[in-house]
């Protein structure tokens, strides 16, 4: 039976504004570029950047020297397992944030909105201060929005609840859980500004995960289900955007009948020219099949990640990168990546290279596109192009994925011309 209803049939309300319901979630680092989150605002979705290790994105995309500072200044405890000295320069981390959303902000056309992601794990040694200025910054910048993840955030509308556009920019929250959801909303009553949206990110997303090792016991349709009965219940209309393994159209098109505002996709724009994955990585998203996917715990946020096991950070026995950049370190200056680097070399003092499988160097591995962090249906990208006769496969536009997932039905899947 042929289905009538598209995503284009529905709308995501902000007040009086009315978008496409398509959101592009802010995959770091610099994965969800400017470019892509441009296009996606110009077509009348929601695009999202990420802030994820944004002073080392400035010194990529607009020639400052931030890591290079960093890396001066502490270069003196490079060969210390004593991170806790290492610090951020607040007016750097300020100036960086600026440049990416202003870069962003000033060349938005069309009908859309350009969100940031913002992951409440980069803790830089200096949780709270780092991430006030990170929301400052942001918001100064003119973002039309922020998008709280990668943790609870239960002090984050705190720290911003002064700022003139605390009331003004859109606020949400991605949860995994009711629980979740219920905790961040019982913590920040006091401000008396409910989130603008909430993002329900499901078991088969990309990148961290809100789950355990249990992961598969999960299913993003249930929970999703479980909250918007709570929220009925409790009076409350904050708009539910669900997340994780919506890979077509009509993946969408049935969470809006069911009532979800919007959908957050991510995985078909990695394969797309304007993200900023390099293309020969691209490729090997492409090629992958199910069997390349993994769920494992190497990241030393203690979150689960899904990746390609393919990924050449996993097992890589690199020297730990703080003093440049240092994004994971606690408010005690440690990282679970530090633990398990210096356990290595002990157990090997005369290795000229060590292995460390447990943990990876997220920061270095992540700035370098060494650690391919994918959503569970990757496998499944190679049915949305075409193969070239050199037998890799044509990149898509963000439009063509934008376009296919606004109007698609019946499970299709539009291959580009």
């Amino acid at each position: 039976m042929t289905t009538t209803q598209c995503v284009d049939d529905f709308r995501l309300h902000f007040g009086k504004q009315e978008l496409v319901p398509i959101m592009t979630g802010g995959m770091g680092v610099d994965i969800s570029t400017v470019d892509l989150a441009l296009e996606v605002a110009r077509l009348g979705g929601v695009g999202h950047i990420s802030d994820a290790m944004l002073p080392t994105v400035a010194d990529r995309r607009y020639d400052t020297k931030f890591v290079k500072d960093k890396l001066k200044q502490y270069k003196y405890n490079v060969a210390s397992s004593d991170k806790s000295a290492i610090k951020f320069n607040l007016g750097q981390l300020e100036e960086a944030t600026r440049l990416h959303v202003r870069k962003a902000m000033d060349a938005k056309h069309g009908g859309g909105l350009i969100f940031i992601n913002c992951m409440e794990k980069l803790t830089m040694n200096a949780p709270k201060e780092t991430l006030r200025v990170r929301l400052t910054a942001a918001l100064d910048a003119g973002i039309d929005g922020i998008t709280l993840a990668a943790g609870l955030h239960l002090g984050s509308f705190a720290l911003i609840e002064a700022h003139p556009r605390f009331r003004d920019a859109k606020l949400g929250i991605i949860v995994s859980s009711l629980r979740a959801l219920q905790l961040f909303l019982r913590k920040n009553g006091r401000t008396n500004r409910l989130p603008d949206y909430v993002v329900v990110e499901g078991p088969l997303a990309g990148g961290h995960l809100g789950f355990g090792m249990d992961w598969a016991e999960y299913d993003l349709a249930t929970i999703v289900a479980e909250i918007q009965a709570w929220l009925k219940a409790e009076q409350l209309d904050i708009p539910l955007i669900p997340a994780g393994g919506i890979f077509t159209g009509s993946d969408a098109t049935a969470y809006l009948q069911n009532g979800a505002a919007a959908v957050q996709v991510a995985t078909r724009f990695t394969v797309t020219h304007e993200c900023g994955l390099p293309d020969k990585i691209k490729q090997e998203y492409f090629r992958a099949e199910e069997q390349d996917i993994e769920v494992n715990g190497i990241s030393p946020t203690g979150y689960p990640m899904r990746m390609l096991k393919g990924s050449p950070g996993i097992g890589d026995g690199i020297r730990p990168n703080c003093e440049a950049y240092g994004y994971l370190l606690d408010s005690n200056g440690k990282c679970a990546y530090i633990d398990a680097y210096n356990r290595e070399v002990a157990a090997h003092p005369e290795a000229k290279k060590i292995r460390v499988w447990d943990k990876t160097c997220l920061c270095t591995h992540m700035r370098n596109f060494e650690i391919w962090t994918c959503g569970h249906y990757t496998y499944k990208l190679k049915d949305t192009s075409v193969r070239e006769p050199d037998g890799s496969y044509r990149l898509l536009t963000a439009e063509h994925v934008f376009r296919d997932y606004q109007f698609s039905r019946d499970g299709r899947v539009a291959l580009p011309e």
